[in-house]
């Protein structure tokens, strides 16, 4: 263990009402934590986060831990706050290392759980524990989702969910890689061959365009495409990466990494307006990554981008409105652009099923609990709210799951036990 771990634990204050744990979406039980972790009982502190949230050692490498967690530290207020996030990894970590999970008994019904990101994971793990037979029907080859597929392994060791993977099936939930539902197997057909209950967290996969001149040409990619398999891109010296998001920052950390000399992130607005994490964009600068502020490209061509000068006026009703500066374009010469604007749902479900309504931009419309419009059919994450942080998709998919487990336990009456002869 490092030693600043520990020191850190031994600086914890065991606050009587945790701030810690009250800035953390799913409340996780940090004090508690600490406590067995100094009392050398590190399994048990491992059980108590895995129950709190089944993707603990996730969070504790991705989470804005600086706006939850850490942020609310007393300790913060003055001087440095507890190192939640090392703390969290280190216990998780060991935990996962020794951590059987009781099959279930699949006895109470049949749950097919769409993709395997953050919430379908969740939702498996969770259902899986009351004895469900789950299946988790994944479009791509592994398990993971954006996990896997949205975020560098330099921010998230990719073993981790080869490991999480293992326990899903020690669990004994089938896992079914390179099926996409909605194409050759449709929702209708699950129901019709013995699922009580069908969960959608199937993510954002479908990204957004800037629709300008210039967006079909051969070097212009998407960032959500980008990342699913950097290795496979030969993007030239100079790279332009549009957006000024968390994704913008690990695009342009990745092209970096893989060949690129020059990555550049263009901005509408100015610095203090990025919506990336600071930490993500003092790490990108550290790595070398260039920024152009109050820039809109207007039109991409073989050499580069056109970018002109932003402006903000005001419309009739009092909205901010951003547009070019006509008579501003200028050149600026990149071998490649990569536009990083978020993304939004496919609609290969949706379209394929009858009764599920959706919101503008393709977004699944739910109650509180994730039902959907269709019965039977629930969804949380980030196909119902759009790109959100992971451990947001955990906090509602915990409540999902015990929806779908009042769905399914009051649809299928109890069987009443063999008699003995």
């Amino acid at each position: 263990m490092d030693k600043h771990i520990i020191d850190s634990a031994k600086r914890c204050l065991q606050c009587r009402d945790p701030r810690c744990s009250a800035g953390c979406p799913v409340a996780t039980p940090i004090k508690e934590a600490i406590q067995l972790l100094l009392s050398s009982q590190v399994e048990q502190a491992g059980n108590l986060l895995f129950s709190n949230n089944p993707l603990s050692l996730v969070c504790s490498y991705i989470c804005h831990q600086e706006n939850q967690c850490e942020g609310h530290c007393v300790l913060g207020r003055k001087g440095m706050p507890i190192q939640v996030s090392a703390i969290e990894r280190y216990i998780s970590d060991f935990y996962l290392s020794l951590f059987t999970p009781i099959p279930s008994q699949k006895s109470k019904g049949k749950i097919a759980v769409i993709g395997s990101g953050p919430a379908g994971i969740v939702v498996a793990f969770l259902l899986a524990a009351k004895d469900y037979d789950v299946t988790i029907f994944e479009g791509y080859d592994r398990i993971g989702g954006i996990l896997r597929y949205g975020i560098p392994e330099f921010r998230l060791p990719k073993n981790i969910l080869d490991r999480i993977a293992k326990m899903l099936v020690a669990a004994g939930v089938t896992i079914r890689p390179n099926t996409t539902i909605g194409t050759s197997i449709v929702v209708d057909e699950l129901f019709r061959d013995g699922f009580d209950a069908v969960f959608m967290g199937t993510g954002v996969w479908r990204p957004l365009k800037l629709n300008i001149k210039g967006e079909s040409l051969g070097h212009v990619h998407y960032a959500i495409d980008y990342l699913k398999n950097p290795n496979v891109y030969n993007l030239g010296r100079r790279v332009m990466v549009i957006g000024a998001g968390n994704v913008a920052m690990d695009v342009a950390r990745s092209a970096l990494r893989h060949g690129s000399r020059e990555a550049t992130i263009i901005c509408r607005r100015g610095e203090s307006s990025i919506s990336a994490r600071a930490s993500e964009v003092e790490f990108a600068k550290i790595d070398g990554v260039m920024f152009e502020f109050n820039k809109i490209a207007v039109e991409i061509t073989e050499q580069g981008v056109l970018l002109a000068d932003s402006t903000v006026r005001s419309a009739e009703d009092g909205a901010e409105i951003l547009e070019a500066v006509s008579g501003t374009e200028q050149l600026h010469e990149a071998d490649s652009v990569i536009i990083a604007i978020s993304q939004g749902p496919r609609a290969l479900i949706v379209s394929s099923t009858e009764g599920i309504h959706v919101k503008e931009g393709g977004l699944v419309v739910t109650d509180g609990a994730g039902h959907t419009t269709r019965d039977g059919v629930f969804a949380s994450g980030d196909v119902v709210t759009g790109a959100k942080t992971v451990v947001e998709a955990v906090k509602v998919s915990r409540l999902v799951a015990e929806a779908i487990d009042e769905y399914v336990s009051g649809k299928r009456p109890i069987k009443e036990p063999l008699l003995s002869p």
